[in-house]
């Protein structure tokens, strides 16, 4: 293995180049982009034990997305984005000690993001005491014994926040939560605060679970498939499979995103002759070029359609024994869309009524309807109730709960659903605290904890003293950035359990901590021999993970390790635990599992099982609802549109293809033709003429929001994009910044990420050059 950190070049954005973007997706670029970074990080026999042996039955789970694996799996059951995940995980480089005296803090934080995660893998606990500018290697007796001194030493278990990624397994989140309810608090934020929340709440509410009510089969067994807010070709391209299925079979696709992406038009299947020598798949078959935040009023424009095609003639369009037998709140949803303003629905979508009809038609026609959505739908402000309003959409015609047809959230973090499932919430039902404490003799905190957004605001303040991460990065994936990088350095102490480094380890506490930990594509060997953990995939299916390749160092931990020595060191006999025999042997866990988490029952068995299980799900499984009257509600809700003063743009901000949530492997967007940097905002040729500017123009873009802070972005380069009208783009994480604490989504207090007024500006430097030549004349 490589001991020395390597020389990473970063980004010359003088050398941006921009051209049209693609029309396809996936083919021998695809396999290109996958397996040549791939061999030449990890050369040919690591690459070989890891990216062929992902997501194949006795391989691991990829770590990248949570799209589902199919029963019958290929011989390359992986995709371009799951390879870069792999190989920037498992790569051989390391980062020796002599790191940490080379680089302070201070000279880290003039670090990109991708500079930072390229220098190799962590090997060490290394610790950053109060007062000083540097980290030092220290032993894990002694890191482990910091972190349990200083959680003793606090003066209220709420004085700690204890945060998740989704990349973490269903054992070591068990454990993680066990951990931290025994502490005795339940601020538990994880990144699904960030992402779909919203969803959670919206299906929470009206179906009774948060999760999708469909299985892998029915994508392509759907008669249509509508996809809202989600660009599968970059964020989960093994979807695209299905999808081209779906067309193979007869069904249909409307892809409504406010950018055209290159996925959701042409699909070339690299392991298919259609897809190497032939033009692919059309896939979506309408195209609805949505304004930022105008989904919620298409959605209603095209309930009402099908409720007017019902009173046109009665009983023909309406599943009438769906609605009687198991849902509530038809009548007064039907009230509440006969007051809708078709012209208010034509300036919130900037669609023409036209096309909303052929949707609307589309729908009609369709016995089986899948939605599905991503953070496009859940980060803006009306997310829960737009999502509300896909459910009911689909319950008109009963289409949840039978094969092809169902509601879909598409999981961007490969095991966020599963942490949930196992206890990773700030809010979790009585249920789960009272099956807790009877498993581990003692009684959970039972008052709700704090989320993302709320942690940083309890940092502010000076609440929180403690900040423990398994996994994440949460300083940059959160909004607002610069408050919240002041927010973490305000906190006494915070420590992070992690594979590489990133921007969290250095926006850190007074004092500060890093724990380094195995990745899932390595052999995990304790005492009682080799171990493998288990992630619950986006439609609710567990299956099991095994490691493939050896460590990196052997002076790593796994997180289970490292949970259980931290909880041993920190809770000693305060709660009835095995932690040492956690350590040893995961089927302990397991076996935990089976009896507090509903719907894993004799997990060790079932986890065994070809394939793994299905978790329950009544609305898919039995068209039965965990609801306060036991029915789907149907519900009626206000229609609130993004407006744009004059002058200004609306913005989103989102990933490009050469990134994983906030991991950059590259500065290339390649179905976007945007390459060699991303310090760019993608405008409407109109809306950048109507400004005043020019494409290729640098300029500062602002923030309008009125708390008196300056939130802006420098020397941006105006990209002249197919955007719609009065809408632009942005890469995160760098556009966070602009998005304020206080500007979530209601009721899911998820970032608004989808709906950031800015206005563009001159650089300040040109200002003053234009002031002077002015002052000349």
């Amino acid at each position: 293995m490589a001991s020395k950190n390597p020389k990473v070049e970063e980004a010359d954005e003088s050398e941006l180049e921009v051209s049209k973007p693609k029309d396809w997706a996936a083919g021998i670029p695809g396999v290109t982009h996958s397996m040549v970074p791939a061999i030449e990080h990890m050369g040919v026999n690591r690459t070989r034990e890891t990216v062929l042996a992902m997501n194949q039955k006795d391989g691991f789970d990829c770590p990248s997305c949570a799209w589902p694996d199919p029963h019958h799996r290929k011989a390359f059951e992986f995709c371009e984005e799951g390879a870069k995940a792999v190989t920037w995980e498992a790569t051989p480089i390391v980062i020796g000690s002599d790191f940490w005296a080379e680089h302070s803090v201070s000279d880290l934080r003039t670090r990109s993001e991708y500079w930072l995660g390229m220098q190799g893998r962590l090997t060490e606990p290394v610790y950053k005491p109060a007062d000083e500018d540097y980290y030092h290697p220290i032993t894990w007796d002694e890191a482990i014994e910091l972190v349990a001194t200083r959680l003793n030493a606090l003066g209220s278990p709420d004085q700690a926040t204890f945060y998740t990624s989704g990349r973490t397994s269903n054992e070591a989140a068990f454990l993680y939560q066990l951990f931290v309810r025994g502490y005795g608090t339940n601020n538990l934020p994880d990144c699904s605060n960030m992402c779909h929340e919203s969803s959670g709440w919206a299906m929470g509410q009206t179906i009774g679970v948060g999760k999708a009510t469909v299985t892998f089969d029915d994508f392509a067994a759907a008669d249509l498939i509508i996809l809202m807010g989600q660009n599968p070709g970059t964020n989960h391209p093994r979807m695209l499979n299905e999808l081209e299925a779906c067309k193979r079979n007869g069904g249909s696709l409307v892809a409504v995103n406010p950018l055209p992406e290159a996925g959701l038009k042409r699909y070339k299947n690299p392991q298919k002759v259609r897809g190497v020598a032939g033009r692919g798949t059309e896939l979506a078959d309408q195209f609805l070029q949505i304004r930022l935040g105008g989904d919620m009023a298409l959605l209603q424009a095209v309930s009402k359609r099908v409720l007017d095609a019902e009173a046109r003639n009665p009983g023909t369009v309406l599943d009438h024994k769906f609605l009687a037998e198991h849902c509530e709140g038809l009548e007064e949803l039907k009230e509440h869309l006969a007051q809708l303003d078709e012209q208010e629905v034509l300036e919130a979508t900037g669609l023409r009524i036209e096309e909303i009809d052929e949707l609307a038609e589309r729908y009609l026609k369709a016995d089986k309807v899948i939605i599905t959505w991503a953070m496009g739908i859940t980060q803006q402000k009306k997310g829960v109730a737009t999502i509300k309003e896909i459910i009911n959409l689909l319950l008109l015609r009963g289409n949840i709960g039978k094969p092809g047809a169902g509601a879909s959230p598409i999981r961007g973090h490969s095991n966020v659903q599963g942490d949930r499932t196992m206890g990773i919430w700030e809010q979790m039902p009585s249920a789960f605290l009272n099956a807790l404490g009877k498993e581990f003799d003692f009684e959970p905190p039972r008052e709700h904890g704090a989320d993302a957004v709320e942690t940083i605001r309890r940092m502010q303040e000076g609440k929180t003293k403690f900040f423990l991460a398994l996994g994440g990065n949460l300083v940059a994936a959160i909004s607002d950035t610069d408050a919240a990088e002041a927010a973490m350095e305000q906190t006494d102490f915070t420590a992070q359990i992690s594979i590489k480094l990133n921007r969290s380890h250095i926006s850190t506490g007074k004092e500060a901590l890093i724990l380094p930990t195995m990745g899932r594509t390595e052999i995990d060997i304790q005492e009682t021999g080799r171990q493998f953990v288990s992630v619950e995939d986006t439609v609710c299916a567990v299956h099991a993970s095994w490691g493939r390749v050896e460590l990196v160092a052997h002076t790593l931990l796994s997180e289970v390790s490292i949970i259980s020595r931290l909880a041993k060191a920190t809770l000693g006999n305060k709660i009835n635990a095995d932690w040492d025999g956690f350590e040893k042997n995961y089927d302990l866990i397991r076996d935990h599992i089976s009896r507090v988490v509903a719907g894993c029952e004799n997990y060790n068995e079932r986890i065994r099982q070809d394939g793994g299980f299905i978790l329950e799900n009544g609305p898919r499984d039995s068209r039965t609802f965990h609801t306060p009257t036991g029915k789907a509600v149907l519900t009626a809700n206000d229609l609130e549109a993004v407006e744009r003063p004059t002058g200004t743009l609306i913005l989103q901000t989102l990933r490009s293809h050469d990134q994983f949530n906030t991991t950059i492997y590259g500065f290339n967007d390649r179905y976007r033709g945007i390459k060699k940097g991303r310090h760019v905002i993608m405008v409407n040729a109109e809306d950048i003429t109507e400004l005043g500017m020019a494409d290729g123009q640098l300029v500062d873009v602002y923030g309008v929001y009125k708390d008196g802070r300056e939130r802006v972005l420098r020397d941006y380069r105006v990209v002249s994009y197919p955007t719609p009208r009065g809408c632009a783009a942005a890469y995160y994480p760098e556009a966070n910044v602009l998005v304020p604490l206080d500007h979530v989504a209601d009721g899911s207090n998820t970032p608004v990420s989808k709906a950031v007024i800015v206005r563009l500006r001159l650089p300040r430097s040109a200002e003053t050059e234009t002031a002077g030549a002015a002052a000349l004349a």
